[in-house]
């Protein structure tokens, strides 16, 4: 990351269960520090979100803290994967 360490870092969760909700995402990463938004991609067709989200961290340094513990666990009996959005997958999950 090469933001500077007080700058918002936005992070990409990805193959979430279809059983989390807002709530639990915010409550997964809440450990690793100040949270600025939590958000579940949603289908606009079914209404539930599509197995993905965005965790905005206040500094780079928590964001980072949360990838190292988070990427790579099982939560809710699903392997998640967590790392730096990128701005393509941040327009793909605002695209409703």
């Amino acid at each position: 990351m090469s933001r500077a360490r007080n700058q918002a870092v936005n992070l990409f969760i990805s193959r979430l269960s279809f059983y989390t909700n807002k709530e639990d995402l915010r409550n997964m990463f809440l450990p690793f520090g100040n949270i600025l938004e939590a958000r579940l991609v949603n289908d606009p067709k079914t209404g539930r979100h599509k197995g993905f989200g965005f965790v905005k961290f206040e500094s780079e340094i928590e964001a980072s803290n949360a990838i190292k513990a988070m990427n790579g666990r099982i939560v809710e009996g699903r392997l998640i994967f967590v790392e730096v959005a990128n701005p393509e997958k941040e327009d793909a999950g605002d695209a409703r």
